[in-house]
């Protein structure tokens, strides 16, 4: 780890209260990210905010919304990303032969098409910085504008966190290896 995290104790009063407001929030706990975030505590609290809506308030269950986190993750090779959300996609119902397609860099089999759209278009906006016409038109039939636009959110989202937590180093829990 490159950054000293700081323990509440050590935070000022706007840190803590940003801390505070993570850990009262829907995830009750303070994401890994944010601790480094912490060092600009207004960015902290917005990023967490829009966090804590993408993971929770999207029109997508947790099943398809990972699809997103785990193609941004894998795409950053960003391997603490990766260790929590495989978790938390299981825990929503996804289909393990997916995750490890995702893993192994390989085009899943879905049985969903709005897993394939999502899939697609997290893979498309990695990758080729955009959608093609064609992608696009699919993305808003099969997700609607709200849900393309969510999407858009996650990676978007994800990424930052991917880049936060590769930047500083973030190691995985004791005892953890790396799957990527």
């Amino acid at each position: 780890m490159r950054l000293k995290l700081l323990s509440p104790g050590e935070m000022t009063a706007e840190q803590k209260q940003t801390h505070d407001e993570a850990i009262a929030g829907k995830r009750g706990s303070a994401p890994a990210p944010m601790m480094a975030w912490l060092n600009s505590p207004a960015m902290a609290r917005h990023a967490t905010r829009l966090g804590e809506e993408l993971r929770f308030n999207t029109i997508f269950p947790a099943k398809l919304s990972e699809i997103a986190i785990l193609v941004t993750a894998r795409h950053f090779t960003a391997h603490y990303e990766w260790w929590a959300h495989k978790r938390l996609a299981l825990k929503g119902g996804m289909d393990p032969k997916i995750i490890e397609a995702i893993r192994d860099r390989r085009t899943p089999a879905f049985d969903d098409p709005k897993g394939k759209t999502i899939y697609d278009v997290a893979k498309s906006l990695h990758e080729g910085h955009g959608l093609s016409k064609t992608l696009y038109d699919e993305a808003v039939a099969v997700l609607t504008e709200r849900g393309l636009v969510e999407v858009i959110g996650l990676c978007g989202y994800y990424t930052l966190v991917s880049l936060t937590l590769n930047t500083f180093e973030f190691g995985l829990p004791e005892g953890e290896v790396s799957e990527l």
